[in-house]
């Protein structure tokens, strides 16, 4: 017997997701993704060693898939309200300058050199180290969910689900308060208008899209505002939740 809960998130701390990378900008879509809510509720496990090399995606999700358990993504239930701020990851050295794409500091008793666009830090005694490039920005701007911003998701089970009433969130790990009740399933439908978010990859085949608007974001695209017609159920307050959603395994391929 399939379990729906409707739960409801509320930010407790500003929460920021890398969304939309745009020049030095980093900002938060308004609305938080299926995949990361999985890990931030514990359904799919945390690793706190990764190597940078491997994604799990695929034997996490496979589990839950199996286990009968899914996630809708959060849909922002007010205006989405967002802090703006700035970051600095320069170094604090008493001297430093500006690579390509690397800041450059020279330890206490070398010095650092320029040949052309690279850069070499000596120590006048082994052969000059070159400065590699890092992957991160060095500065810039970062937009994130502000405080008090809600929304509101389903989890859907095939058994009891027993969710936090807290859980962190997003690269900084913020908390969020969470409220989960269970749903009354009313009736089933054979399709509508569904305004909340959903993973278009995760439909059941037979539930087919006739119109939706796309929100572009990794790993996965995301719709809203869709008509679909297929098999849904029919909750307690009227909305519509299209019925056999399970992850898409394709996609992290």
């Amino acid at each position: 017997m399939v379990q729906i809960y409707r739960c409801r998130l509320v930010l407790q701390e500003p929460t920021f997701f890398s969304s939309r990378e745009i020049s030095n900008l980093y900002q938060t879509e308004a609305f938080i993704g299926h995949i990361a809510l999985a890990y931030a509720l514990g359904l799919a496990p945390s690793r706190y060693y990764n190597d940078g090399k491997t994604i799990y995606y695929q034997q996490d999700l496979a589990a839950l898939n199996q286990a009968g358990v899914y996630l809708t993504p959060a849909t922002i239930t007010d205006a989405a309200k967002f802090s703006l701020g700035q970051f600095n990851a320069q170094a604090e050295s008493y001297w430093f300058a500006m690579g390509n794409n690397a800041i450059i500091t020279a330890p206490e008793g070398t010095w650092a050199e320029r040949n052309g666009s690279s850069w070499y830090i000596h120590d006048g005694v082994s052969t000059p180290k070159k400065v590699r490039v890092e992957n991160r920005p060095q500065f810039g701007r970062i937009r994130a969910l502000a405080i008090g911003t809600s929304a509101e998701f389903y989890a859907i089970s095939q058994s009891d689900l027993r969710l936090p009433s807290y859980l962190r969130l997003g690269k900084w790990m913020s908390k969020a308060f969470l409220q989960s009740q269970p749903v009354t399933i009313r009736a089933e439908s054979a399709g509508g208008s569904i305004p909340f978010l959903l993973a278009g990859a995760d439909l059941n085949p037979a539930c087919r899209l006739l119109a939706f608007d796309v929100l572009h974001v990794p790993p996965t695209p995301l719709i809203r505002n869709s008509h679909v017609q297929g098999p849904c159920y029919e909750l307690d307050d009227g909305k519509l939740l299209p019925k056999g959603m399970a992850f898409n395994l394709e996609a992290f391929k």
